[in-house]
Formats: C-alpha cells, structure tokens, sequence
C-alpha cells in the first residue's frame, strides 16, 4: 500500500509517501517540501493573509498533483498551529477544500502530541519502557509522557521556534538583553510542566524529535542524516549551552550556511534553541536521544492501525478515487487522521 501524509505547518507544507502496510516497517520513498512560512503570514488580527491563502492552495494542489503521480492509495492531510490558530481558519479551509478538493483536518496540540508520542514508542518498541518525548515546531511545544502507545501526560505549549522568534526578538541577530529576556519568560512559561511531569516518575527514556532538535543535535556533532536513521544521535545540556553561546551572535543569513541547518528554518534557530534549554532545565534533563520519527510517521501508523489487513495495491486515478481490488469506493484521501 502507498501511503501519503500532507503536513501543512507553520514553516511548510510537506508531503511524505512511503510503501508500508499493518505490521510492517514504512518505507520512505518520496519527499517534497513548500516553504510558505504561513505563522509569518498572519495578520495583526490574527487572520491568515489573502496571499497566504492562495500560496497555500497553490501548495496544496501541487502536492495533490505528486502523490497522483506517485500513485498514493491514500492521504492523509492535515494542518498544525499556524492554520489552527488563525481567526479565519474555516474560511481558509473552505478555500483550500473548494479549490483542490483536499479537505485539510485541523490537529489539536494535544494530538500532535499523541501521535508523535506513538511514533516514537513504535520506534524504539516497548524496551524503551517510560518515555518522555519532546517536540519543538514552528509554533508550539509538544510534552508526552507515558509506558503504553497512548500516552499518560501530552500538553501543547505555545512556545515553538518560529512563534518564539517572531515575539520575542526584534533583532537578528538577539541582542544579549533580547536572549537574557526570553530565557527567563520562558522558564516561568514552562515552570508547570516539571509538576506534571513529576507527578508520572521518572522516565527510563527521554527523547526528542523533529528539525529544530535534529539541527541542534547535528550542530553538537550528531551524526549527519547521510549517515542512515538508525545511528544514535543525542543532545546534551552542556553542548547546547556552548552551542548557544556561539550561535546567538550569529545572524540567521550566516546560520543557514552551517550543516544541517535549513535555510528556510535558520532564522528562528536561536529560539529553538533556547525553548529547548529551558525544556531541559525545567525538566532536569541532562541528555536527550533523537527519534527519526515524529508527527508524520504516528498519522502514518494510526492509518496503518485502522486499516483491513488489504494489502493489495490501488492505482489512485483522481483525488481520492482508486482502481483495482475494492475498485467503486472512495478512498479516504484527505482528513482521516483517526484515534
């Protein structure tokens, strides 16, 4: 079975195909990104820009257009905070429904958190026993925590990389009272979450996933992706603490020629980066392990775990219709991410 997964987010819209069915391992065979930047859109009024609409259906319709050719029996699309926080979301979402025929879900912070938590507990299996899982997107902070697939803590917080850089710094780069500053709003932000946490026991895994924790695991000297998904990769507090100290001074034109840094994502680095030491400091945390998995791969596998047990292939012949064994019915093509 040919899956897809759509991934509208606050930086970009990423579509992900893998080969993969119920039981088996997924295998990666095709990715593309958009860079839109949609948080950046957003207006004083807190609604989506009217160019930022129509770059996101151009987006849209050109991811469409790949898994159609790529012979997707099923997509799952789906939108994060940038489009979820925005006052004029339904609208948007009709807009992009109306002209693409895609119909984006709306994830809640809590679900991505869930279903990141379930990607990284298929990863490392139930070995792993307690795990803690942290993700830094572009406008929010994931928490999960818990010994099963469904996780005992997941909290979302308003404190991711992109959003972070946008209210917190006004130059690039950070002035020393801009960093100062942020740090400290930023551990009175989090100051809850370590009671919660704590309230769980101790984990027996602490791991983190996504861009900004990979960039700041490979920028500490983690082996680079070339390297294959397997080699253990960690983050420790005393390599970020230098890594910041080097970074911050840098603007984010300079950043974005370092490796593994994204030039689309180079500009809110230092927030990352920051939101990150005041994770580990509020939490205790002195080491954490990266996860190749994140949020794509757990709506991957929740499909997988929804799925009959078919695994008869389908030729996707027009958004959301197939040919072949079960030929007639309508696909599941868009918003089907499922509990």
């Amino acid at each position: 079975m040919r899956l897809g997964v759509l991934d509208v987010g606050s930086n970009t819209v990423h579509l992900l195909v893998v080969d993969a069915h119920r039981g088996a391992h997924p295998t990666p065979m095709h990715s593309e990104k958009t860079v839109l930047r949609l948080a950046e859109q957003i207006t004083g009024d807190g609604e989506l820009t009217a160019a930022g609409a129509d770059e996101l259906v151009r987006a849209v319709e050109s991811a469409k257009d790949a898994a159609i050719r790529l012979g997707c029996g099923d997509v799952m699309a789906f939108a994060t905070s940038a489009v979820r926080e925005a006052r004029n979301s339904a609208d948007v979402l009709h807009t992009v429904a109306e002209k693409t025929g895609v119909q984006l879900q709306v994830l809640s912070g809590v679900d991505e958190a869930r279903l990141t938590f379930l990607a990284v507990r298929r990863w490392f299996g139930w070995s792993a026993g307690k795990l803690l899982v942290l993700d830094i997107g572009g406008g929010s902070l994931e928490v999960a925590m818990g010994i099963d697939e469904e996780p005992e803590l997941a909290e979302s917080l308003p404190l991711g990389a992109g959003r972070t850089t946008r209210t917190r710094f006004a130059h690039d780069p950070p002035t020393r009272s801009e960093l100062v500053a942020t740090s400290a709003w930023l551990e009175d932000q989090l100051s809850g979450l370590a009671k919660k946490v704590a309230r769980l026991g101790t984990p027996d895994r602490i791991v983190a996933t996504s861009k900004t924790f990979r960039s700041l695991a490979r920028l500490t000297g983690a082996a680079p992706s070339a390297s294959g998904p397997r080699v253990q990769r960690t983050l420790t507090d005393t390599a970020l603490r230098q890594l910041i100290a080097f970074i911050s001074r840098m603007p984010s034109a300079d950043l974005a020629q370092l490796e593994g840094v994204s030039a689309s994502r180079a500009h809110q680095l230092v927030a990352g980066a920051l939101v990150a030491q005041a994770t580990m400091r509020g939490l205790s945390l002195t080491e954490l392990e990266i996860c190749p998995w994140a949020l794509r791969e757990g709506v991957i596998l929740r499909r997988l775990d929804h799925s009959n047990g078919d695994d008869q292939t389908a030729v996707v012949t027009g958004w959301g219709r197939e040919t072949g064994r079960g030929a007639g019915r309508e696909s599941r093509a868009t918003g089907t991410v499922e509990r």
